[in-house]
């Protein structure tokens, strides 16, 4: 389990929710896991600040992220309305929301409503043809696989998986023999 946290605040609400997205979005496309559970803070003031603290479980994997919307609206209700329909459309297909906030906010002097709508979410990774695996690709599977197994490569069917990743056998051997060999270096 691995807890991170994402924190902005700005004057602009533009800013701040923008920041949230691209900042989490480089943090956590590089972690292996899904976010297991999530917490949002929203507050407004002379700064909106946005806090998420999300909390990664390394056992599966999956598309993380954070998306956040803000809008601006005659009413609340417009722009709360407006705030959700841009976040649901942002949230890529198959998402599973983990949590969400959703918070308004009306400027004392010109009494602009604005809504701002967050989600944090797990989505299925983009699947991709085995074929279609980079030499660096196939072999980080295959030494998950080989975890799983007490490192026994016995236990593959070498031909099977040549043929799934559309290489040669002799191929499947030498990569096996590289991550063997990287196992005893990381001893």
């Amino acid at each position: 389990m691995e807890l991170l946290s994402f924190q902005h605040d700005s004057a602009s609400v533009e800013d701040c929710t923008k920041n949230i997205v691209l900042t989490s979005k480089e943090i956590l496309s590089r972690r292996r896991g899904v976010i297991s559970s999530a917490k949002i803070q929203l507050s407004f003031g002379a700064f909106m600040n946005l806090a998420v603290t999300v909390l990664i479980d390394e056992r599966g994997d999956m598309l993380k992220g954070i998306a956040a919307e803000h809008s601006t609206g005659k009413n609340r209700a417009d722009a709360i309305g407006k705030a959700v329909e841009r976040l649901n459309s942002s949230l890529p297909p198959g998402a599973r929301v983990v949590d969400f906030e959703i918070g308004t906010y009306i400027t004392p002097v010109t009494r602009r409503t604005y809504a701002v709508a967050v989600a944090v979410y797990n989505a299925p990774l983009e699947i991709k043809p085995l074929s279609e695996y980079s030499i660096g690709e196939r072999r980080e599977l295959l030494a998950r696989v080989l975890r799983d197994f007490n490192y026994n490569p016995r236990v593959l069917n070498i031909s099977e998986i040549a043929r799934m990743f559309g290489v040669s056998r002799d191929s499947i051997y030498y990569d096996i023999e590289q991550i063997m060999k990287e196992r005893k270096k990381g001893r």
